[in-house]
């Protein structure tokens, strides 16, 4: 997709890096992407819809780079069969950056979208924000962990830029500086402040209005649901690359088969609202994010595609695994087992395990999303958890 308009696309010429350094930035970037573009919309925040373009931008810049380094690194058969699948992730993280900067351009563009997309979030759930950091701000020279904005506040730095760098995941040592474009999540009765701080001017929330047409409701709560599962599509997927975990990337699968039922309901729906509508003209936006959401997850199915046809991983992508001891694991909960029967809250099991549960998919229901609702674990439940390696073990025993 083409970059913010009137800015010209750098060239880009080879330069050694690390394949396995571009492959997490990209991964990291991608899972931004998603976030921002869908609370663009959800928000109604064209700062954020133009974060997303520039981003989206800097992903063409790796993906750019990746395949040349790949290209370099082929040098015999085997190499080109083990690092096929590896660019097919690039490829694919390609795409979803291209439905990202779609979704944005949704605020751009001026598509209209009802406002029931606003009304229909959870209180629950939390506000994402932009804002440039103030010369006079409180917060500008010192790092986060001696700001300690979370612990007081609830609200994380998830992003900065700085120019045309992107500081991904920030950490304790990042420091903020006067300028940096700072990328706010948290509670929205938090949020106020902390932005007032970070900037010197007031956080506005968007004025929303209940939404009267039943199929718009629908509508709107399935197209959050595809969200949050294409979410999880891509987190599954490239946990199955990182782990060449087999069990993963069919459960990616098994993820974009309900987004593509979703979307066939959702589509009916917004049908339905339309002849009810007012203006079924404003109505326009859902079916773009419709399409976009269904792009995410094919895309997810074709990060693991290499893992599902059983090639195996090439040691650059292993290598990425090795830097982190917290790892994705799928468990599925058997019958009278110690886990059968125990009570989740928050997303955290009443196990001795200290894992943190992400999604279940169980066989009469489908998918649950456990930080959407607490619940208890039963027997034939598939379990998606994350947690460090020796967590993940102990959990797997409870389960069996």
């Amino acid at each position: 997709m083409d970059p913010l308009e009137g800015e010209a696309s750098s060239p880009v010429e080879y330069e050694p890096v690390s394949v396995k350094d571009v492959l997490v930035e990209m991964k990291d970037t991608a899972e931004l992407l998603i976030d921002l573009s869908y609370s663009a919309v959800l928000h109604r925040n064209a700062d954020l819809a133009e974060e997303v373009l520039r981003l989206e931008e800097r992903m063409d810049v790796l993906e750019m780079r990746a395949r040349m380094s790949l290209l370099m690194a082929a040098r015999s058969p085997d190499d080109a069969e083990q690092l096929a699948p590896v660019l097919g992730i690039v490829a694919a993280a390609d795409q979803i950056s291209d439905a990202a900067g779609d979704i944005a351009k949704i605020v751009l563009e001026d598509i209209r979208i009802p406002e029931a997309m606003r009304t229909a979030l959870p209180e629950a759930v939390e506000t994402l924000v932009r804002g440039v950091v103030s010369e006079r701000s409180s917060y500008a020279g010192r790092t986060l962990k001696h700001i300690d904005l979370e612990s007081e506040t609830g609200i994380r730095v998830i992003a900065l830029r700085r120019g045309d760098e992107w500081l991904l995941n920030p950490g304790p040592k990042t420091r903020i500086e006067a300028g940096d474009v700072a990328l706010l999540r948290g509670p929205e009765s938090e949020i106020g402040d902390v932005y007032r701080t970070l900037t010197g001017t007031e956080y506005r929330p968007p004025e929303t209005e209940t939404p009267a047409i039943e199929d718009l409701e629908r509508a709107v709560d399935t197209i959050l649901h595809m969200k949050n599962l294409s979410e999880l599509a891509v987190d599954l997927a490239y946990s199955s690359v990182l782990f060449d975990s087999e069990e993963l990337a069919e459960e990616v699968r098994n993820l974009e088969v309900e987004v593509d039922a979703l979307e066939s309901r959702f589509e009916a729906w917004v049908l339905r609202a339309a002849a009810e509508a007012k203006d079924p003209v404003s109505l326009r936006g859902l079916i773009h994010l419709g399409t976009s959401t269904e792009m995410i997850s094919d895309a997810a199915v074709d990060i693991s595609e290499g893992v599902l046809r059983d090639i195996a991983v090439h040691p650059v992508v292993g290598m990425a695994v090795q830097e982190s001891d917290e790892i994705i694991t799928r468990i599925e909960i058997e019958a009278e087992s110690a886990l059968d029967g125990t009570d989740v809250t928050g997303g955290v099991p009443d196990a001795d395990a200290t894992m943190s549960i992400i999604a279940i998919r169980r066989p009469d229901k489908g998918w649950l999303l456990v930080g959407d609702a607490d619940t208890a674990l039963r027997a034939g439940d598939v379990v998606i958890a994350k947690g460090t390696r020796t967590a993940a073990g102990q959990f797997d025993e409870l389960a069996s």
